[in-house]
């Protein structure tokens, strides 16, 4: 049943739930992400190098690499799959903000504690959240992952 009538006449999906808010949040996180790594790389608006010291990093190299396999490349594709309204986005979804997550608490250490963590710390509990709401609604692979009736 892909569709159903709502109370105005108009139609819904029901089988893909929140498939819009994962795509444009997926979406917007993905473009931080990638616009994060691409201002490490090249120095713009970017902490001291001194930060790096405890990890032996004397560049924003490689925290630029970490941060898009970490952020930009999981939202992105967490994205796409919503697009495509694939059974695994859900998944996507959870892997993509626990990683974001992950990527939150390691940076506290070096940087210290900023608003904009606490945005994107936000937005992946958030993201994590509706991603187990669209599981319990059905939006699922199907086979040994199925949610439970």
């Amino acid at each position: 049943m892909p569709e159903a009538n709502n109370a105005t006449g108009g139609t819904h999906s029901t089988r893909f739930p929140f498939r819009r808010t994962m795509l444009v949040v997926e979406t917007l996180v993905g473009v931080s992400g990638l616009a994060g790594s691409v201002q490490l790389l090249v120095g713009v608006a970017t902490p001291p190098v001194s930060v790096l010291n405890p990890l032996g990093l004397a560049s924003w190299t490689l925290p630029a690499g970490w941060l898009f396999l970490t952020v930009a490349l999981p939202s992105g594709l967490a994205a796409w799959l919503a697009w495509r309204r694939s059974p695994w986005a859900p998944i996507a979804v959870l892997v993509a903000s626990a990683l974001l997550a992950t990527e939150l608490l390691f940076q506290i250490p070096f940087l210290g504690f900023s608003v904009l963590q606490l945005i994107f710390g936000t937005v992946a509990i958030g993201m994590a959240v509706v991603a187990f709401l669209a599981r319990r609604a059905g939006w699922w692979p199907r086979g040994r992952l199925t949610a439970s009736t």
